[in-house]
């Protein structure tokens, strides 16, 4: 399965597990009750659940980017101007277009952690919120150095062209190494909602 879909089904079963654990803290928790915090955990997953709907976006996005990040690099190297500057330029507008998607779920994200919720299901919602972030971070580089190659790619020019395949792999290279820092914080929200199932069963 793809780590991206792995990621977004992961919230929503993790959410529907901490639900239930919470019911289950709830009832038997002096701090609840009329006049205690009232668990919020269901309202919570309401917003995990509008999330996914996001992170399906973003999921469409990173696949269309891969496709594209090859296509560039072939044309890059074909010296190719009006292709690359064409693909880079949808390139641009993917990411500002998923821009919106990214930053929708990370305020979800953050209202879901502000309610009265169980301290695991907070701590998996900030891991996550983390992985967004850098996502957003990691994409935000690679439209930087499509809109250098957009507005400056000239094979005409050798000391232009080489300028800019430079600055070009330098911050292609922190969209790999910044999205996978993201993976690493998804992957220990994945263990921690495997951890929490595993415990809840027993």
């Amino acid at each position: 399965m793809d780590e991206r879909l792995k990621t977004t089904f992961l919230i929503t079963a993790f959410a529907a597990a901490c639900l239930l654990a919470s019911c289950k803290s709830s009832a038997n928790s002096p701090g609840s009750g009329i006049f205690g915090p009232a668990d919020q955990t269901e309202q919570a997953a309401e917003l995990v659940v509008q999330a996914n709907q996001d992170l399906q976006k973003i999921k469409v996005l990173y696949e269309d980017n891969e496709g594209k990040r090859i296509e560039i690099k072939k044309a890059m190297e074909a010296n190719d101007t009006e292709a690359a500057k064409r693909i880079a330029n949808e390139v641009e507008k993917l990411i500002n277009d998923g821009a919106t998607s990214a930053n929708d779920a990370i305020d979800k994200l953050q209202k879901a952690q502000e309610m009265e919720i169980n301290d695991d299901y907070r701590e998996y919602l900030r891991l996550k919120e983390q992985s967004l972030k850098l996502e957003a971070e990691a994409f935000d580089y690679y439209r930087q150095a499509a809109k250098i190659l957009n507005e400056n790619f000239d094979p005409k020019d050798t000391a232009k062209r080489d300028k800019v395949k430079v600055d070009f792999k330098d911050l292609s290279d922190k969209y790999l190494e910044t999205m996978e820092r993201a993976r690493d914080y998804s992957h220990r929200g994945n263990e921690l909602a495997k951890e929490v199932a595993i415990r809840e069963q027993n």
